[in-house]
């Protein structure tokens, strides 16, 4: 590349401006002060070359821009490729015209040629450096629709960069072949696994997360051995950062979340409903056989089980036994006890409920009973994922439960004590009603 150059010409016309300039200072006898100056005036005019095509390239650059109008050359500029890139030019313009200042066997020369090739072999690795990234962003903006946690895969590509960048600039400095370099790290080999062990996991861990698809940014995940609930903002090769609800962040390292269970809520997010299934707990002693007068007195509180009773009935005078579909939402309920047309009204209450998802499961059941009572389960998804949402939405049902059990003759169970209740879960007390 640096016979790109036309060095010869530049080399003799800076060393008449280095001779002047002796000359006038009256030092033109000493050759070390005219390499000296020489070598201090070809590194500026080096880094001002640099500078000057650096400048002309991103002109041009904008110039295609403004013509072409691409996002491909916008991002170019914005990302500062160009510019890192450039930074090779000045390194090259100081090797090609270097030499016509010295004797080939100076001592300065080799010097100098050194800290030359070792600047520009770090030039390179800020320029691959910066291509990679603008890959790997470009990539990710546009092609990884599915956010795999790709940036660890790029610090690797770049820590690989910088140890190459490493090895050829100490094989300049100690006079060797890299490969022989390379081969006297066998010895430092276990020294290095115990320095990068974070690293080398995080990238192992990462390749695992990603090929497995088990961790995207923006997935809500938990991990209950940690306190991480909450948002994956970042994933990087040595951590995973998570926003938790209350805002605060936590770091996670990769490798934690391969050897350990976590759980994962992009299933629930993707298919666009989010599962209630909670239970409210029924008094025994109010459970009684339903009479005739009482179910008709419930039909006409509540015209929501008008079908089922009508339906259930002409079934009975015909002789017909009950028959439960196994549909995706049966409506499950009995007319024999208070609670079974409970069941029923519960049913058609989220069969119609616009705010429940009716092409999913759901179910009104009875689990084991215990001794504070017999346990009456919802179980059916909300028509939304939406946090704030579904927590109204789950509110706003068992608020109805709780007011409309009373209607059917139902007592939702607490404890009692010194005069005092608590619901069953043993949250704090609350003033007990007098009976």
């Amino acid at each position: 590349m640096t016979a790109l150059i036309p060095s010869h010409d530049i080399a003799q016309w800076l060393l008449g401006i280095v001779r002047d300039i002796c000359g006038w200072m009256g030092l033109r006898s000493d050759p070390q002060i005219e390499q000296i100056a020489y070598v201090i005036l070809i590194s500026t005019f080096a880094v001002g070359l640099g500078y000057v095509i650096r400048r002309a390239v991103i002109f041009a650059v904008r110039k295609i821009i403004r013509l072409r109008k691409t996002d491909f050359g916008t991002e170019l500029l914005n990302r500062h490729v160009v510019t890192k890139c450039s930074h090779i030019i000045p390194p090259l313009v100081i090797l090609a015209l270097l030499p016509f200042a010295f004797e080939h066997t100076s001592a300065v020369l080799r010097i100098v040629n050194r800290l030359v090739y070792i600047y520009l072999t770090i030039m390179f690795g800020v320029g691959c450096n910066a291509i990679i990234g603008f890959a790997w962003y470009n990539y990710n903006r546009r092609a990884n629709k599915e956010n795999h946690p790709l940036k660890g895969v790029m610090n690797v590509a770049k820590g690989i960069v910088w140890i190459i960048i490493t090895i050829i600039s100490l094989s300049i400095i100690i006079d060797k072949s890299p490969m022989a370099l390379l081969g006297g790290l066998g010895a430092f080999a276990a020294a290095l696994m115990l320095i990068f062990k974070d690293s080398i996991l995080g990238f192992v861990a990462g390749i695992q997360l990603s090929s497995n698809d088990m961790l995207r940014v923006g997935d809500w995940i938990v991990v209950p051995s940690t306190i991480a609930n909450g948002i994956v903002i970042d994933v990087s090769l040595t951590v995973v950062k998570v926003q938790n609800w209350d805002n605060t962040i936590v770091m996670l390292p990769p490798y934690s979340l391969v050897s350990t269970s976590f759980q994962n809520w992009r299933g629930m997010s993707d298919s666009g409903v989010r599962q209630i299934d909670r239970s409210v707990i029924i008094d025994n002693t109010s459970i009684v056989a339903a009479t005739d007068a009482f179910v008709s007195d419930m039909v006409g509180k509540y015209p929501l089980l008008k079908d089922f009773v009508a339906q259930r009935q002409a079934d009975a005078k015909e002789g017909k036994p009950m028959v439960f579909n196994g549909g995706v939402a049966p409506v499950n309920g009995t007319l024999d006890t208070n609670l079974g047309l409970f069941r029923a009204y519960m049913c058609r209450y989220l069969l119609t409920h616009p705010a429940i998802a009716h092409d999913q499961n759901i179910i009104v059941r009875l689990m084991t009973p215990d001794a504070n009572g017999t346990p009456l389960d919802i179980y059916c998804f909300t028509a939304t994922t939406d946090w704030l949402a579904y927590e109204a939405i789950r509110s706003q049902l068992f608020e109805h439960i709780a007011t409309s059990a009373a209607d059917f003759g139902l007592r939702i169970f607490n404890a009692t004590y010194n005069g005092r209740i608590t619901v069953a879960n043993g949250s704090a007390p609350a003033q007990a009603a007098t009976a």
